[in-house]
């Protein structure tokens, strides 16, 4: 069977990434321009001067990931893009610049979506790895959970009906004083605090729905009115309580679906805290746990380039009529 080399373009928000990945599971290069030190000083992805730096970065990126992977643009057969879901306008320049290639070599175009690609870095870091599953996504714009049936169909059990994880830690860090991006302060700080601050735990009867504006507005009053805590308790018992919220629902997803395998995607599956809390569960229970390195738990490409594949070779491919979709739906 013939290799598969598929090229992936990634700019949903604030990373412009471009790799080249064989046969959907193989990287052969994955370079991520990173705009952190850029919107750090902001407090948060400013979309404007997101896009721009997009446009300035993408042709330099896609150069730099043809050299590391020693390849010329003749020698890939897909090209794979982001198209949804993210801010509008970085969307639109990898999806551009997507169909320009696509069309100037005469190659198939395939739209991702972005949220398939955080569930395809697992294929990537662990090749054993194959559907059905349960997946947890839980990112700075998502929290969903989702039965993955196969390569390409999807069914959402649950999902937030507010604040995404990722959005509530941002908040909760911006608040007590911790830079952007927050989850990674907050994971930090609380490994030396104690989750002693009793916070409010949400959950909904007969769903697996998510809702994490409760306990963020409780951690800001409780900030707010005890400006001198521990600021490291503060982040242990919120860190602890919105897990608690997480595990809640995927283990009832889990019994009701009967499935003894989850794979953890979405940046902020890169959490030691929250990847060792489903580890013990894995463990408690005998489920397969899975996550993806910690490279690929962040926007990147590789992850564009694996879930364009299995669309690829399941014959979903896009027109050159392809748009952005910045709210597009799993």
């Amino acid at each position: 069977m013939k290799n598969i080399i598929t090229l992936g373009i990634e700019s949903s928000c604030d990373e412009t990434s471009v790799a080249i990945v064989k046969n959907g599971r193989e990287v052969l290069c994955n370079v991520i321009n990173s705009q952190i030190p850029i919107h750090k000083q902001f407090g948060g992805v400013v979309p404007e001067i997101a896009s721009r730096n997009h446009i300035e970065a993408i042709s330099s990126v896609t150069k730099e990931a043809l050299e590391q992977a020693n390849m010329k643009f003749e020698d890939i057969d897909v090209v794979c893009c982001t198209y949804g879901p993210g801010l509008v306008g970085a969307l639109l320049v990898g999806v551009s610049y997507a169909k320009a290639l696509s069309f100037a070599l005469n190659k198939p175009l395939v739209g991702v979506n972005h949220i398939h690609g955080h569930i395809a870095a697992n294929y990537i870091t662990h090749k054993e790895l194959e559907p059905p599953f349960i997946c947890l996504v839980i990112s700075g714009g998502h929290t969903h959970l989702v039965h993955i049936k196969n390569y390409t169909e999807f069914e959402i059990l649950g999902k937030t009906r507010d604040d995404a994880i990722g959005e509530a830690f941002d908040k909760v860090a911006r608040v007590i004083g911790l830079e952007y991006p927050g989850g990674p302060k907050i994971d930090k700080l609380a490994k030396t605090g104690e989750p002693n601050i009793e916070l409010p735990h949400t959950s909904f009867d007969d769903s697996l729905d998510f809702s994490f504006s409760g306990i963020k507005t409780a951690v800001l009053n409780y900030h707010h009115k005890n400006p001198n805590v521990n600021k490291a308790d503060l982040c242990a018992s919120f860190q602890k309580t919105a897990t608690d919220m997480l595990e809640k629902n995927t283990k009832e997803a889990l019994e009701r679906l009967k499935v003894n395998k989850l794979v953890l995607a979405g940046g902020v599956s890169a959490s030691s805290y929250i990847r060792n809390r489903f580890f013990e569960l894995g463990q408690t229970k005998k489920i397969e746990v899975y996550y993806p390195d910690l490279i690929l738990c962040t926007d990147n490409a590789a992850m564009i380039a694996s879930a364009g594949y299995y669309n690829f070779i399941n014959g979903k491919t896009s027109e050159l009529s392809l748009n952005a979709q910045p709210n597009l739906k799993i």
